[in-house]
Order: C-alpha cells, then structure tokens, then sequence
C-alpha cells in the first residue's frame, strides 16, 4: 500500500517549470501553485501580464492533488438555513457562484486542451438515516424552486439503481456536478500558464515578503529575491511563511482517503452503475467515486486529526472498515493508495476573497475546493485588473477565530461533538 496520493502518484510530470534562480520583476507574483494560484496565472498571463509562481513544494502538491476527485455544483450549507441567516437572494447568488464554478472548470479544459478525465456524472448526497431523507427531500424542495431546477430526490425504493447498498435511505441527486483526474488537471493547468508565458517554481518558498514605499512587493527565499507590483496568495491555509493573517482565520482539517486495487468492470456496475460522485449525510460522513482505472476511491473524516504518514494510515483502517460495511462485496479487496489532506475551513464555510495590506488572496473553500479554486483564480485575474465587483465573497468581513493561533489544538473537541450530532440526529 503507498502512502501517497493517488491523484499525484499517477499524475505525468511537470515539465514546464522555471529553471535557475528567482530573480527579476514581474508584474504578478503568485504565492502558490494549486488550482487557484495556477488558474489566476493563466488568466493573467493570458491578459498579458508578467507572472511569476512560486511554489514551496510540487505543483499541486497539496489540497488540490490530495483530495477526493469530486467537483461539485451546490453550497457546504443547506441552502434555506443559509437564505434564512444572509438572505434568500444573497444565498442564491453564492449557490449560483458555485454552479458557475463548474462551468469554468469545464471552459478551462476545453480551452486548453487538458486531458483529465473530466464527465458531468452528478452527485448523489445519500441519507444514512430515515430521517435525513426527509430533510433532504424539504432541501430539494426548496432548492428547485429558489435556485436550482437540476435537483431531485432517489426514493429508497429506487436506490438499488444507483447504489447497491442497504446503507442508505434515499438521496439527493445534484445533475450537474462534475469529476476528473485531479492531478492530470493540476499538471495539464501548470503547462497550460507556462505556455502562455508565466514562470512557475517548484520547491521556491517564500520566507519574507516587504511592502515597500511605493507599493510594490519585494518576495525573498532560499532561491533568491524578486520584486512584483501585485501579490496573490493562493496559499491555502500555509504553515510557512509570513502568512499570519490567514493561519489565524482558518481551520485546517485532516480529510483522508483510500484506493482500492482496480475493480472488476461488472462489480462496478452493479455496485455503482453511473459512476457518480457520493457523499453521505452524517456529520463524520464519507465520500466516494470510481477513478478513470476502475479503483474505488473512498474517504472522509475518519479522525479528527492532522494528515501525515502514521496518522493517514491510521486513518485509512477506520475508511476501509466503513467500505466494507456499505459495500460488503468489497471485503478483503487489496487498498492500493491512502492518503491524506487538510481542507481549509472558515468559521461559516463560505470561501473568503479579496485584498490585505495590499495583498490580494483567495482561500477557505471549506472542502468545496476543487472547482471554486479553478473559478476564483479566474475571477482573481479580473479583480486584480481592477474589477473587485467580479468577487462574490468581497462584502464578507473575516474576523480572526478567537484564540486560534495557527494550531488547532480543538480538534478533538469538535470531533466528539460532531460524533455525538450524529448519534443523536
């Protein structure tokens, strides 16, 4: 079994980075090369712009070639309970952000030609308990008449035509999600920026970064120094660097994931025959699609904890003992690939966007990355252009967490409450 991402094990290589030091100036400099800092790179450099990436570790390397494989339309909240606390048409605008999302993720594969395994599949969010059903049913209900017209319901009596499982009660089919090969992508959007002519770096972290008098940027690190007039930091919730303002206004939570040995075609298709993207109700939930090899991928929060070898594999024991219980017929299958992530989330799980201290940034997708990071780093592009109407998020204010300081020591808190919502719910 290797203890890597499977997206990332599998992905070809990166071809197209920048040679020799860091030095120069360049119009943009982007602090990170996931999905959002190399899709805003592209739309910069596409404009015509100097760009230059750095990245401390791989092209994406981290949260956007360590999860899960879905891309999918809708909101982390249930949409009438996030209407009733901001209001019905700023919910609308969010979920339609969202949806939109997914279309650009589409446009930029199609545009540059990125062999990635992309389908419009759907995702079906299935209900673990009788009673989740019913809430999910008033969820479609409203979510078809205030926003969204490609949503209905799976009665239980026709569950077995989508899931043969005894699990699940029922479930809410989203038509217009999508999934892909996570890292053909990240590496098929990193060549897509270099050919246009931005500079990319791997293994370039950043260590010290100075606002000079006239508002330009110096960017210093082990691989040398350059000078830029806008800064995008595209970091996610980075544990280096002079990054304090967003450690202290997000959580970062481990999420882990495993991958079976490649599976018969014909179990496949009784087992899940539309191959599409699965979520489950409960708080501690899990997730889980069929890659382009036939592999089930199966994660979730199996512990509240950090990802790192020991703690991922730990991890993938209790992901494996939940598949063998929701598909029986998978006991015993060799897992090939675990792994683990860190989902950056913001204390509502809405994503934040927009300018610091003359830094732009766009982070806190809360576990909804793969496709509103692809979306903002486009919409980043037209904000630092000097259009910030573009930026759904940019009337959300952003407090720090009270006493979160980087590490979140109250993990374990929140997994046991979680723990005891789904027991009692």
């Amino acid at each position: 079994m290797k203890l890597e991402s499977y997206w990332l094990d599998t992905a070809p290589a990166f071809v197209g980075g920048a040679q020799g030091p860091v030095m120069g100036r360049a119009d943009v400099v982007v602090i990170g090369a996931g999905f959002t800092g190399l899709s805003a790179a592209l739309a910069l450099a596409r404009r015509g712009a100097s760009v230059t990436v750095l990245e401390a570790g791989r092209v994406v390397g981290e949260a956007s070639g360590r999860n899960g494989g879905h891309c999918n339309s809708g909101l982390a909240h249930d949409f009438a309970s996030l209407a009733q606390r901001i209001g019905v048409d700023r919910a609308r605008a969010f979920y339609q952000a969202y949806d939109a999302a997914v279309d650009t993720v589409e446009m930029v594969i199609a545009r540059e030609d990125i062999a990635c395994d992309f389908v419009r599949a759907g995702k079906l969010k299935l209900a673990a308990k009788p009673e989740h059903y019913d809430k999910l049913a008033r969820a479609c209900e409203v979510l078809r008449r205030e926003v969204d017209p490609h949503v209905e319901m799976v009665p239980r009596s026709q569950l077995q035509d989508e899931v043969r499982s005894d699990s699940f009660f029922g479930g809410l089919l989203q038509k217009t999600s999508a999934q892909m090969h996570m890292g053909k992508f990240g590496v098929g959007l990193a060549e897509a920026a270099a050919r246009n002519g931005a500079r990319i770096y791997e293994r370039a972290p950043v260590t010290k970064m100075e606002r000079r008098a006239d508002g330009t940027f110096r960017l210093s690190g082990p691989r040398g120094q350059i000078e830029a007039k806008q800064v995008l930091l595209a970091t996610g919730n980075s544990g280096t660097g002079p990054f304090s303002f967003l450690r202290r206004r997000m959580i970062s939570v481990g999420s882990f994931i495993i991958g079976t040995e490649p599976l018969d075609q014909a179990l496949l298709d009784r087992l899940l025959p539309h191959r599409r993207g699965y979520t489950t109700s409960k708080h501690i939930g899990n997730y889980f699609r069929v890659s382009p090899d036939n592999r089930l991928l199966f994660g979730g929060r199996a512990r509240f904890a950090m990802s790192n070898p020991r703690s991922d594999e730990k991890s993938g024991r209790i992901l494996q003992a939940t598949m063998e219980v929701i598909f029986p017929e998978l006991r015993g299958v060799r897992i090939d690939y675990c792994w683990g992530g860190l989902v950056d989330m913001t204390a509502d799980r809405l994503p934040r966007a927009g300018q610091h201290d003359g830094l732009y940034y766009s982070v806190g997708y809360s576990g909804h990355g793969v496709q509103m990071s692809v979306h903002m780093g486009q919409v980043m592009a037209e904000v630092m252009a000097g259009r910030p109407e573009c930026n759904p998020w940019r009337e959300l204010d952003w407090p720090a967490i009270p006493g979160h300081f980087g590490k979140p020591w109250f993990l374990p808190i929140v997994g046991a409450y979680y723990r005891w919502q789904d027991w009692r719910h």
